[in-house]
């Protein structure tokens, strides 16, 4: 894909294949593809989906596509930014070979709809596929973190390397499911703690809170919840965020 938009094409076929396989489609289902590129994922896609949603930003690459597609009843071409186009009504899943300078704003645009999704899956960083999937207590467990496994249950398929794209990237990359399963009802104060918990790395969640719901708010709410206010965010699961943002009353 062009560098000027951060893309990469996919054209290592075993990957194709590989990554095809690893989506389980049985002809049904309706595929949301974002960063269609020329259409070598599409191509796969649609021949195993019942319908491929293929969006790309670039208008060469569009105009492509459609000479490509254009006989194929299965394949409809999106024009636009996956930062700004509507998303598709139904239910579906997501594939996304997704450029590397804006995953994180794609990612949290398709949780925002996650009601629509099965299963996301995409090709990533492979840094940011190990923070996706990341563990509480490890160095890469971050606010992304806690948000995909907030609405998923992700996990790291396997890595892809550089020699599999055209042009090649500086780093290595990986596939990464999420099964969509919301764990609770999405609220956007809950969202506001995880980013201000996770605001300075080597602050103590006491100090990160503080600044947000002041300090003897914060330290009540970690009194309540017996977490220690020393610890950092990294620490935490999912579920103990969930009693902390209660016992901040954020939840009304």
């Amino acid at each position: 894909m062009p560098r000027r938009l951060g893309q990469h094409f996919l054209a290592d076929p075993r990957y194709q294949q590989r990554i095809t396989d690893a989506l389980h489609l049985t002809g049904n289902e309706t595929v949301l593809e974002i960063g269609a590129g020329r259409g070598a994922m599409t191509r796969w896609l649609a021949e195993r989906a019942g319908r491929v949603i293929a969006v790309e930003l670039d208008p060469l690459l569009v105009a492509e596509l459609h000479r490509t597609f254009s006989e194929n009843p299965r394949v409809e071409i999106v024009e636009g930014d996956v930062l700004r186009v509507p998303i598709p009504a139904g239910r579906m899943r997501c594939f996304g070979n997704l450029p590397y300078y804006i995953t994180a704003p794609i990612l949290l645009r398709l949780f925002e709809h996650a009601a629509q999704f099965d299963e996301i899956v995409v090709m990533v960083q492979k840094e940011v596929g190990e923070r996706i999937a990341a563990k509480p207590g490890s160095r890469d467990y971050a606010f992304l973190s806690v948000t995909a496994q907030f609405y998923t249950r992700p996990k790291l398929l396997f890595t892809i390397p550089p020699g599999a794209f055209q042009p090649p990237p500086k780093v290595e990359s990986a596939l990464v499911r999420m099964v969509v399963e919301p764990r609770g009802t999405p609220d956007p104060e809950f969202f506001r703690l995880l980013k201000a918990a996770f605001a300075q790395k080597r602050k103590t969640l006491f100090n990160n809170l503080k600044p947000v719901y002041g300090a003897e708010t914060a330290r009540l709410a970690l009194e309540r919840t017996g977490i220690d206010g020393r610890s950092r965010a990294e620490q935490l699961p999912l579920e103990r965020f969930q009693d902390l943002f209660l016992a901040l009353g954020a939840g009304g």
